[in-house]
């Protein structure tokens, strides 16, 4: 049996954990400079995830399903799920097209300035479009709302949003050499500390995000999360928790949902499904997520989502990702 020892810096703080896991990759970003009147449509794109964040001015975020949000100086808002949506000035403005349609300054493959001077009041935006990877990434945004809006006076996210939007803000003013790679990766740290806000802000005590909260089922969430290979059982489980057995397997089904061993194979499965769209071999992935045989995991991966492992190895990463 292979023992796992984990370094003395590994975090004991599951939430913590799950965003650590939160595997962010910026694809495109426009930084947006308009005078009102003005709206443009937002694609969908695929399992992405949208933010816009408001450098001077304001403007309103419109997601189907959900009501109309404004965002003013220093807000931050987050569109999941690859939902399309519309940006406009102020509500009823009619939309000027598909953003990536419009004409605008393409600085790089994955950066552009989009102007528009329509005489009245200005807005500066920063958006951008991520690719959010991982089985951690997944179930989190799983969680979050159409839009999530973390407002410039939010007392807990306000020091570091602010912070990072002014560390933004003078790289777009500044034009400095590199400043598209600053900015990007800011922003990539952006919708990290949004996501964290967010989760602050929730009281929930049951599901996948109040497991990880729980000081009790949350250690041994986090551990299976490390190490999925391991021959996990209840009873280590338990030992990881710090209960008793039957206490401990009561409590994961109460907090969770479901009993703490589909727990661990549905993991496996989020995990073994990322390995294989990445193109790892079968046998492999089969190791990697505590299988003796090839055999036995791709009849579990086959038993727990319907597809083989060779065909979703074979289709590859999700459009849009």
């Amino acid at each position: 049996m292979t023992v796992v020892v984990e370094p003395p810096w590994t975090s004991v703080d599951p939430v913590g954990e799950a965003l650590h896991r939160l595997r962010v990759t910026g694809f495109f970003y426009c930084h947006t400079e308009a005078t009102g009147p003005w709206a443009v449509d937002m694609p969908a794109f695929g399992e992405c995830l949208s933010f816009h964040v408001v450098a001077a001015g304001e403007c309103w975020v419109e997601v189907a399903g959900a009501p109309p949000v404004r965002l003013t100086a220093g807000d931050l808002a987050l569109v999941p799920h690859g939902r399309g949506h519309v940006l406009r000035s102020a509500p009823g403005v009619p939309s000027m097209g598909r953003v990536d349609e419009l004409p605008q300054e393409y600085v790089t493959d994955h950066y552009s300035v989009l102007r528009h001077d329509g005489g009245g009041p200005r807005t500066d935006l920063v958006c951008g479009v991520l690719s959010v990877d991982g089985p951690a990434s997944r179930l989190l945004l799983a969680l979050l709302p159409p839009v999530v809006h973390v407002p410039a006076d939010d007392a807990g996210a306000a020091p570091w949003i602010a912070g990072t939007l002014g560390l933004m803000a003078a790289e777009l003013a500044g034009a400095r050499p590199g400043g598209e790679a600053v900015t990007t990766r800011l922003a990539d740290i952006l919708v990290i500390q949004a996501i964290r806000a967010w989760i602050d802000a929730q009281s929930t005590t049951t599901g996948w995000l109040g497991a990880l909260r729980d000081p009790h089922v949350g250690t041994a969430v986090a551990a299976v999360h490390r190490n999925p290979a391991h021959p996990w059982t209840v009873a280590t489980l338990a030992r990881e928790a710090t209960m008793s057995r039957s206490a401990f397997a009561a409590r994961f089904t109460e907090v969770v949902g479901v009993p703490a061993m589909q727990y661990v194979t549905s993991w496996r499965m989020h995990v073994a499904t990322d390995l294989l769209t990445a193109g790892e071999p079968v046998a492999r992935v089969a190791t990697a997520t505590g299988y003796e045989s090839e055999a036995a995991f791709s009849r579990a991966y086959r038993r727990e989502t319907g597809r083989a492992p060779g065909a979703v190895r074979r289709s590859g990463p999700p459009a849009g990702a």
